[in-house]
This record gives structure tokens, C-alpha cells and sequence, in this order.
């Protein structure tokens, strides 16, 4: 008798398809209409030389999108704005899955962007082969060290991780601070920075001419693939493709090895983790010091693969806004490309949105904002679009206090 072997293997395809579908389906939904809310407030705010309000929503949007995607240079610069979107966002979304709440990625990316530009900038005379590495490396063991000290102390004294990382938030912008405008000055520079980190130690480009006048500081970089096509000058660095290798790392990690096992069985239940012999001590320190390190190396991208220093004013919130990635994911690492990728896509488009249409780029912060409302009380979308919620739909984000 024959047996075709492969035959279970469509019904499996077409569940995993339409589970993905339901679960990518809320925050869609959210997305379009936050949008809808946001063509809303362009309409009763539309300038009166700019057409009628119709035609304002229209360009307004339209402005928007050829901002993020119209061309091959904004393609480049929202997937440059994505990567430390995609890295923090992964960082809060692995507190998340252990039952932690990371609010403190902005200071664990600060200190890792100063670790990775002192090692950059550092005059060690070695290939690049061994300088980006260890600079990267010094990135992501700042920002892991950091993060594992609310870990150690949620799980030894019971502080709760939303106040220590919030405090510990302000001991690193002060730290960075004082670094910068004191010992790691650069002694050369009149502006408030560390030195600029060294050629050996950039993330390179994926494509470009070998050097670049337009490059801060007059430095030369190393392009993966070099051309002297003006259109080909594009900003989209290795730091990139770290963040998707990233991404399908903790992926497996927390999928298909013990020590993901573990972590997502305490954020789900701590008492039954504890009672089959979980440390949910363990545990807490590893989750948070892999958060740490995703966001220090969210930092370090920053500084090796496009500002090539630190400066005091040196995050755009990043940290901040992965919260909100990490909410609209659903703490799905895979769904955080998707996600970071909307967020870059918004900040970068937002210039050309308002150079159009005269339209306050603050609208982009307001559809954000309204994003992971509807994503975090999905209820009210489920309510406008008469969704059902699936049984057994439940994402845990955090505990709760003094749990």
C-alpha cells in the first residue's frame, strides 16, 4: 500500500498561514485606521492654498509614502531608520516574553553607543576584521550589564523592573553627559562629541563610492561593493543585516532551544516554571541581559554605521518608540521587521509630507501614538470592525505589580 509522506504537510502550511493571518490582522487594522483618524485631523487642519481639503489628505499621504519609498535613496534611509528600531524593538520584546517590562532600552542603547565608539574610536591599529567586531562586541556587553542589574534586582528583592530601568535611565543619560562633555571629548572638536570612530571600525556600506565628501569629518569608508554612480550613494549599512540576523536568532532562540523554553514558560506562569524546577532568578538576569545587549547593539549601529560618534544629544527616543514596536509586533520577532519598518517609514516620509502638503509633521507622532492604542486596547478595533477574539488569544507583556 502506498503512503504519500508529504500529504499532512498542507493542512499544516494552511493553519500556520491562517494563524499568521489572524494575528497580523488587529495590528493592520489598527495601522488603516489610525491613518483614517489622521486623514481626519489633515482635513479640518488643511492649509487654504494648498487645494481643497481633499486634495491635501491626498498629497499629504502621497508626500508621505514617495518619502519613504519613492526611489531607491528612500528605500535605503527607511531601512537605515528601521535597524535600531528592529534591535530595540527585538530588546523589549524579549523582556516581554520573559513577563518583564524593558523600559529602560534608551539608557541601555546610550551606554551601549558610548562603549562601541570609545573601542572605535581607539587607535588599536587593527584590521578591520577584529576592530568591528570587538566594537560591536563592547556595545552589546554595555547595554547587557546594564539591563541585568533589574533583572538581578526583580528577582532577589523584588523591584520591579519598570522603576529601576526608568532610574537607571537617568543615571545613563547623566553618565553620557558628563563622558561626553568631559573625559571622551574629543579635544579637537567644538562641538559637544566623542572622537570619531575609526575607518576600521564602521559598519560599511552595502554600496558607494570609496570615499565620500559629504561624510562627517572627511573619513573614508569602506563600501561592500564600490561605485562611482552618484544614485548608488546610498546610506544602507551592514548594521542592517545584523539586525534580521538578530531577528532570526532570538527566533530560534526562544523556539527551538531549553533556554527559550524556560524563558517564555516564566513569563507565562512563574509558579508552574518554579514548580518544574525553573531559577526564575536565572532566567530574569538572562532575559534582561539579552534585552540589554539588543538594545546596546541597536546603539552601536547607530554610532559605527551612521553618526560615527556620540554626541550629547545623541537618541532620537529610539528606545522610547521600540516599546511601541515591540506592542504592535505582539512581541513576534518576526513581526518586528514589518513593524519597525512602518515606524522608519513614517519618520522618514514625514519631511517630504510637509515640505508638500505645509502639514505639521507632528501629525506623524499623533498617527503613531493612535497606532498602539488601538493595538494595545485592541478590543476597540475588534469592536469597529466586528472582530471575534480567537480563544486563547492572550500575549502576556507584563505581570503586574508585585507579581
Amino acid at each position: 500500500m502506498a503512503v504519500q509522506l508529504d500529504a499532512p504537510l498542507a493542512p499544516q502550511r494552511r493553519s500556520f498561514a491562517t494563524a499568521f493571518l489572524r494575528g497580523a490582522l488587529v495590528p493592520l487594522l489598527a495601522i488603516l485606521t489610525a491613518l483614517l483618524v489622521g486623514a481626519i485631523i489633515i482635513w479640518f487642519s488643511a492649509p487654504a492654498d494648498r487645494g481643497t481639503r481633499f486634495e491635501v489628505v491626498v498629497a499629504a499621504y502621497r508626500g508621505l509614502f514617495l518619502g519613504a519609498f519613492g526611489g531607491r535613496q528612500a528605500i535605503a534611509n527607511t531601512l537605515v531608520e528601521a535597524t535600531p528600531y528592529i534591535l530595540a524593538g527585538l530588546a523589549v520584546a524579549v523582556a516581554f516574553k520573559c513577563g518583564l517590562f524593558n523600559i529602560g532600552a534608551e539608557g541601555q542603547l546610550f551606554l551601549g553607543a558610548l562603549a562601541a565608539a570609545t573601542v572605535g574610536a581607539s587607535q588599536l591599529g587593527l584590521p578591520a576584521i577584529i576592530h568591528l567586531p570587538l566594537a560591536l562586541l563592547a556595545g552589546a556587553l554595555a547595554g547587557g550589564i546594564w539591563a541585568a542589574i533589574p533583572g538581578y534586582l526583580r528577582a532577589r528583592t523584588g523591584a520591579h523592573e519598570v522603576i529601576t530601568t526608568i532610574m537607571l535611565n537617568y543615571i545613563a543619560f547623566r553618565l553620557l553627559d558628563y563622558l561626553v562633555t568631559g573625559p571622551l571629548k574629543d579635544p579637537g572638536a567644538s562641538a559637544l562629541r566623542t572622537p570619531f570612530v575609526a575607518s576600521a571600525a564602521q559598519l560599511p556600506r552595502f554600496i558607494g563610492p570609496l570615499e565620500d565628501p559629504g561624510l562627517t569629518g572627511g573619513q573614508t569608508y569602506r563600501p561592500l561593493i564600490v561605485t562611482a554612480d552618484p544614485e548608488w550613494n546610498l546610506r544602507l549599512h551592514l548594521g542592517f543585516a545584523i539586525a534580521i540576523l538578530a531577528v532570526w536568532g532570538i527566533w530560534w532562540l526562544l523556539n527551538r532551544t531549553t533556554t527559550g523554553f524556560e524563558i517564555r514558560t516564566v513569563g507565562a506562569n512563574p509558579e508552574a516554571a518554579r514548580y518544574a524546577g525553573m531559577s526564575i532568578t536565572k532566567n530574569f538576569v538572562v532575559a534582561m541581559a539579552l534585552s540589554g545587549a539588543l538594545a546596546g547593539l541597536a546603539g552601536s549601529g547607530q554610532v559605527l554605521g551612521v553618526e560615527h560618534n556620540v554626541k550629547s544629544l545623541f537618541s532620537s527616543g529610539y528606545g522610547f518608540d521600540s516599546i511601541a514596536i515591540a506592542l504592535l509586533a505582539k512581541s513576534n520577532p518576526i513581526a518586528i521587521i514589518p513593524a519597525a519598518v512602518f515606524w522608519g517609514a513614517l519618520n522618514n516620509g514625514r519631511g517630504l509630507m510637509q515640505a508638500q502638503t505645509g502639514i505639521s509633521i507632528e501629525l506623524i507622532r499623533i498617527v503613531q501614538a493612535l497606532t498602539i492604542m488601538f493595538v494595545a486596547a485592541d478590543q476597540i478595533v475588534r469592536w469597529i470592525y466586528r472582530i471575534r477574539r480567537p480563544i486563547g488569544d492572550q500575549v502576556v507583556f507584563s505581570r503586574g505589580w508585585g507579581k
